[in-house]
Order: structure tokens, then sequence, then C-alpha cells
């Protein structure tokens, strides 16, 4: 999902780009199943597949009855029941799921076992884009027709689809907090006047209590603020029992931040990053630089404490808290009991969003994956001195002769796991991992039974077969037209996409074949701009003005054709920004300006991609050397602060100063 995290990956060369300017990649698959990626964890600890088909998850929530409610972007709550993910809904509901908008929070209400009531948090369409709190009714494992209540409308939305926030939980103050993102407005953050950049506080039925630590000098409903200065805390935990809050806010250029929740704390963004110096905002318990590795990431994700009822971990992960970072894929927890030290506990894992506790003292993941439909939820135990377990059986395959066959499987127990697959009963010589692939596959090989042993120092299991069918029928061809390879992009600007779909035993294929999506990608990871849209030949999107205003993006858009017997293939094109060089100078030089709300030096140079909108600011009064300086003008004419629309060439925008005399 769109964390939206940085402004920092300018780094990367774009000549590096060119070379995929038009990619194409073949995905023949029929049978869904295949292929999970198991996580890399501490010795002693398994995980077990709970649900996956999920469509872009972004948070969930157990009920007291351990049901896990999971958010998808793009409106529809989901139910996992017994260990089953429920095919209808608990609610589908009409909300904006541009970036990385749609359905982002649910919470349970301290007494829901008597009133039913859930809260969610999601993108209204009307009257205006806006974030909206609204409190529904359970009747079993679907929502009562008509039981939405609105609790909480937030403030309307600018162009920027980022900064969203989403998370929701009571604490045990029986109070609802609120975690909000300051969509990609910077000055958002640090205001009294709207809900943006901030954790709020309000009651069950949505009133604001009067104990708000800004209920005096704020008014309607931004007295519900508990704290502010966030840039995008999009998770949030509190430790069980206790009042203490855990807040995780997505960094932009420099950190990723984990702050010590405290009612009236100003966090600093968008004039602190990481560690202050400023006494009046209030630093991290700990941050973690961008960059890949174990204690590298880009967005911090997840948030758990481990005091669940039951501790079925060893004592000395009692209180720690669990956090992960969505590029890098990992799991680290911070021990607060030591000096906030924190230690990796799990790697491998595609793109998490959240993380919670059962009450069996259970951990679960849900991650999106790597497309649509990906999304997986997991549970880690600890298992030591356990026996293998198969957690995932491999399935069945249909595929075309000369295409490759997949099959995969995954196990839980005492680590090393070690792995035999089959065919027909028979060992397959050198097949010893947990995927085994088939390629060239031909007509003898239709019918034939792959399954896998697998064993550790504590017994052995065998898998279920899986069956694979080979097909005559060929797999169909699908043509990106528009946008035409190489097309640049300017912020604001509408790109239109076509295309075409051939099948060698079928013809031309109706727009009913196809299925288009659009992902942002931001140096080394990506973020959903277009759910998957089916059955359209053509379309368009608009870039956004504002969000992300770093120059390593660009937009990638998927085509997908399918034969009416479910083979397909897939293509992608991508298209790029335009760049340019803006530089702020001031008169006389040396003097201090705010870009974006971040300070810096003139002359400042930067690049922005063109049509995006950024916010210069004169710093006025001001003393250098010395010397008071008042300011006087911008050479485009704008006020001490403004907005700029980048623009399509080069330019230099000058602060003029004046010395300020005695008083």
């Amino acid at each position: 999902m769109n964390l939206h995290r940085s402004a920092s990956f300018h780094r990367n060369s774009w000549s590096a780009l060119g070379s995929f300017v038009l990619a194409v990649q073949i995905i023949i698959a029929v049978m869904a199943g295949g292929g999970l990626q198991a996580a890399n964890l501490k010795t002693g600890f398994t995980e077990a597949l709970v649900a996956s088909g999920l469509n872009s998850p972004t948070a969930m929530a157990f009920a007291p009855d351990g049901r896990v409610f999971i958010c998808q972007q793009g409106g529809q709550l989901r139910v996992v029941k017994d260990g089953t993910l429920l095919g209808t809904p608990f609610v589908s509901l009409n909300v904006n799921s541009s970036g990385e908008r749609g359905l982002l929070g649910v919470a349970f209400d301290p007494d829901f076992v008597s009133n039913q009531f859930v809260y969610l948090y999601y993108t209204a369409t009307k009257p205006r884009l806006h974030n909206r709190i609204s409190r529904f009714t359970a009747n079993g494992d679907v929502a009562v027709a008509g039981s939405e209540l609105v609790i909480l409308d937030l403030n309307n939305l600018s162009s920027a689809t980022n900064h969203n926030g989403g998370a929701m939980h009571f604490g045990e103050d029986g109070k609802l907090y609120i975690a909000v993102g300051e969509n990609a407005t910077p000055s958002n953050a640090q205001t009294l006047s709207n809900l943006l950049g901030k954790i709020l506080r309000i009651n069950s039925n949505g009133s604001i209590p009067a104990d708000n630590p800004f209920f005096q000098q704020a008014t309607g409903n931004s007295r519900a603020i508990w704290a502010l200065g966030l840039r995008n805390p999009f998770t949030f935990a509190f430790q069980p029992f206790t009042q203490r809050l855990f807040i995780n806010d997505v960094g932009q250029d420099t950190w990723e931040e984990i702050n010590d929740g405290t009612a009236g704390a100003n966090y600093g963004w968008p004039d602190s990053e990481g560690l202050t110096s400023n006494p009046a905002h209030r630093g991290p318990i700990h941050y973690y630089g961008h960059g890949s590795g174990t204690t590298l990431g880009c967005a911090i994700t997840g948030g758990v404490f481990y005091n669940p009822p039951i501790s079925a971990f060893p004592a000395e992960y009692s209180g720690d808290y669990f956090f992960a970072d969505y590029c890098s894929g990992w799991i680290n927890q911070l021990d607060p009991a030591n000096g906030n030290t924190v230690s990796n506990f799990a790697t491998g894992i595609t793109f998490p969003v959240d993380l919670k506790i059962d009450d069996a003292g259970s951990l679960y993941y849900l991650a999106r994956g790597s497309g649509a439909a990906t999304g997986v939820l997991y549970k880690i135990q600890y298992t030591a001195n356990q026996p293998a377990v198969i957690t995932q059986h491999p399935a069945n395959q249909t595929v075309s002769e000369g295409q490759t066959a997949t099959f995969s499987v995954s196990a839980s127990g005492t680590q090393p796991l070690n792995y035999q697959w089959q065919r027909n009963a028979a060992d397959i010589p050198g097949a010893m991992g947990a995927t085994y692939a088939l390629a060239g596959v031909v007509a003898a090989d239709n019918g034939a039974s792959f399954r896998c042993l697998v064993n550790n120092s504590f017994g052995f299991v065998t898998s279920n077969d899986a069956i694979l069918t080979v097909t005559t029928n060929r797999a169909p061809t699908g043509t990106i037209v528009q946008p035409a390879a190489g097309t640049l992009y300017s912020a604001g600007q509408t790109i239109s996409f076509s295309g075409t779909g051939t099948d060698p035993e079928e013809g031309t294929l109706p727009a009913a074949a196809f299925t288009w999506r659009v992902d942002f990608h931001h140096d080394t990871h990506t973020h959903p701009f277009m759910q998957p849209t089916s059955g359209v030949g053509s379309g368009s999107f608009t870039i956004p003005t504002s969000g992300e205003t770093s120059t390593n993006v660009w937009y990638r858009i998927h085509l997908t054709v399918a034969d009416s017997a479910g083979l397909t293939h897939s293509s992608f094109r991508d298209i790029l920004p335009r760049i340019v060089t803006l530089t702020l100078s001031t008169d006389p030089s040396g003097l201090q300006v705010l870009l974006d709300g971040q300070p810096n030096t003139a002359p400042y140079l930067f690049q922005s991609v063109v049509g995006m909108t950024r916010s210069i600011a004169a710093v006025s009064p001001q003393t250098v050397n010395g010397a008071a300086y008042q300011f006087r003008s911008w050479s485009d004419g704008g006020g001490a602060t403004h907005n700029i629309s980048t623009p399509s060439a080069n330019t230099t925008y000058t602060a003029v100063y004046r010395l300020k005399g005695p008083k």
C-alpha cells in the first residue's frame, strides 16, 4: 500500500529505468494457491497460513470471540472464522481507494459482546472526499443493513491521495483513539485548526471528552486532538492492561519513528524528524534509517505489544513491542524494559501492513503480497521441539505444453526442515526445496501427481497430492497500445490507456477478458494507485498534483488478458515523470527558507516533477551573523508562504529581504 513516506530517494539514476520502459511477463496459471513465500523466523518459531486471496488488505482486528476482521482497501471488511476466510464480507462500503485511500481501520467496542458495535475508518466520497469514522452493528458475521452511524467526519482531502493514517484502538480509559495522516500537507500537522497529522481521542458515541489536552484551546471537532506533529501514523498500539501507547510514524527523508504516546505531545513534524533538539517537540524512543537490511527500511507498519492473557512465547518476550517495515519486509522487536533495544524477529515478508497478538499468545501478521488478491494472514507460534506439519499443501496445476508447472508447499515445525518432492510416489532427484518447478511440460506429464515429504528431527509428514493437467490450449497475448512506449507525464495530466488481446484458439479477445491495474513506484517499492479494473479495453487516470514529492517515481500500467480456459498473459508499461531543477534563493544570499515546511539555507537546489504543487516560505524575521532581516517579496509575487506549481523549465524563486532597523 502507498504509505508514502519520502522525498528521500533522489539518489538512483533514471538511466537505469530506460531498459524497462516496456517489459513483458508471461504468467501461466489456472489453479490458485502456489508459491507463497514463507518468512524466515527466529529459531523455535514457525508460521502457518491462516487466510490467502485477500485483495489489498490494510488493517485487522480480533473480535472478542477470536474472529479476525480484515479491511480490504476497496471497501470490503472480510471475516476469518475458525481458520476460514468467509466468502461474504461483513460489509462492503462505497469508498475512494485511490493511492492509499480506502477502508483503512477497524476497532471493536469494549462492550462488543453486548452491543455488537464495530467501528470503521474509511475514505467517504460524499459530499466531498474525506475520511470518516462510522459505527456498524453486527448480526453474526455480517453488519445489520442500514446500521451505519457516522461518528466523526474528518477534514476534506486535497488531491493528494497519501498520508491518511487510519489505525483505531480503544484505550483502557474506554475512549476511541484514531491516527490521522497530514494528507501530504506538512503544515496540517502543526495546527489546531484541523484534525490532520494528529492522534484523536473521542467517546464511543462521537462526542469529545472534556479532559482532552487541547479542549480549551481548540474549537469544534478540533477539540478531539490528543497529540499532534505527526506525518503519517499508519499504525499504533496500546500495551494491554495499561494506557501506554506507541505510535509508528512513517518518515520522509531519513527516519522511521516509534513515539511514546503522551497527551498533548507535539512530535515535531515537519520541523523535526528523528531526534530533535527543539524542547517543544517530543523525540522518538526508537528510530531507524532508510535503506535495505534487517535494521533499515522505508515505512514502519504494524505494531503490537506482547502481553497476551496466555503467554505462549518464552518469558523474555513479555512486554516486547513488535513492529514491521513495509519495504524491507521484516518484523523486529523492541524491549522497553532493556533500554528499548531492538533485535530482528522475522524477514522475507512481502509488504507487511499490520500485526496482532491473539489471546492464545500467537503473533499474526497481515501482508499485501505482490499483486492483486495475493494478500495473506499468517500466524506465528513458538514450536520448539515440534515435528513437521504441513501448513499449505501444493495446489493442482493446469498449464500448456512447453510451459513450466510450479508446485509449492509450506510447513512448520522445529528447524531445520527438510524437503523431498515425489512424482507418482517416487523421489525426484534434486527436488529438495519448498518449491518444485517442472519446466517444458509435455503431453505425457498429463495426470501426474506431485507431493512433498517434509521432515525434521522430531518426525515427518507427507503433503496431499497435486495433479498436473497439461492442455494443448495456448495462452493469449495482450498488448498495451496506449500510452506509447517512452511516454512522460506531468502532475495533473490525464493518462489514457488502451490495449488489445488475441488468443491462438479464440482470436480477438473482448473487453471482458481485460483487467487493468496501475501501481505507483517509489524507488525500490510500490504502492497501488488504481485498483484492478476488469471488463474494459481502455480507460484513463489523472496524476495527482500533490503527495509524494520525490522525483524517483513512476507509474506502471499493468494489463492482464485471460482466455475462456483461464490461461493468462500479463504485460506492463512504465511512464516516467518530467523533471526540472528549481532553486530557492534569497537576497541577500544565505538566509533560511522553507520547502514543504522543512528549513533549508539558500541557495537551495532541488528537483521536482513538473506540475507538482510545492510549498515555499520565507522565514521572517531572521537573524544571520548578527544582522536582522525582514521579508519583503518573492520574485514570483507570491506571499511569504505560498504554493507553486512546478513549471516546465528550470526556475529560480528569490525571496527578497531588507535589513530590519531598530525599534
